[in-house]
């Protein structure tokens, strides 16, 4: 049977890595006696994969991992076990079954959605004739919608061994502000294409004429979603809505 499980990071858990996630969620289910199934062979392991790692300092309530088990309790009780064993900064918030022909979530992400916002004092800045320095600019807003518009937005995207250059308007499927301060992204995400929200302001910046400060962003992942549409028409559907609770 396969579960997928969506969790919350926040606290000072949001500054360990991807891989101590993984290791603490081994022990977890091991702690709330959930019947996980085990790989064949000399070493077996746990079946477990998560969607896509989540940046190291980044808050989110949409993390998910997919298990396979034996046999399993109601989705209200192994949410409940679960969270009985979990330290604060780690929350599960569905446990749900996935038809058997499912895609794992790994493979099945398409795009990601954030909310992003500075921290104090650390936004954009413009110089005003009023003054001898920068102040804040209170119509960055508009300034970023002027950048989202436009036809196309070319970034040199570095990697480890190589840089090439990427046109971000295509990966920049939503932009909004749900508030005054916040903006809501909608991001290309996946093992294809992996946008972060830094990628898109630190252009943003630069297309104003200003250098964003480093950890100016506090980044908020809301969800992750497949695509079950096209490329040219795609219709986004959060992973949560793959499975069925028990």
């Amino acid at each position: 049977m396969k579960i997928r499980i969506r969790f919350s990071k926040y606290g000072v858990l949001k500054f360990i890595g991807h891989l101590d996630v993984m290791r603490y969620f081994q022990k977890a289910l091991r702690r709330a006696d959930i019947d996980i199934l085990y790989s064949s062979g000399y070493s077996p392991h746990q079946i477990m994969s998560f969607a896509s790692p989540l940046g190291v300092g980044l808050t989110s309530e949409g993390e998910y991992m997919d298990i396979e088990v034996g046999h399993t309790d109601s989705s209200k009780e192994s949410i409940r076990r679960l969270n009985a064993v979990m330290a604060e900064g780690i929350d599960v918030l569905s446990y749900r079954e996935l038809p058997e022909k499912s895609q794992n979530a790994m493979s099945s992400v398409a795009a990601a959605d954030y909310t992003v916002s500075f921290r104090e004092g650390m936004g954009p800045a413009l110089l005003s004739a009023d003054t001898a320095g920068p102040h804040p600019d209170t119509d960055w807003q508009n300034k970023l919608l002027d950048f989202y518009n436009q036809p196309s937005v070319f970034i040199t995207k570095k990697t480890k061994k190589s840089e090439r250059e990427v046109d971000l308007k295509p990966h920049i499927h939503e932009l909004s502000f749900p508030s005054d301060d916040t903006v809501f992204m909608r991001l290309t995400a996946g093992s294809a294409e992996n946008i972060k929200p830094e990628l898109v302001m630190e252009a943003f910046f630069s297309s104003i004429g200003q250098e964003m400060k480093p950890h100016a962003l506090l980044i908020h992942r809301k969800d992750l979603l497949a695509n079950t549409g096209t490329e040219e028409q795609p219709v986004y559907r959060s992973l949560d809505d793959f499975g069925e609770d028990i």
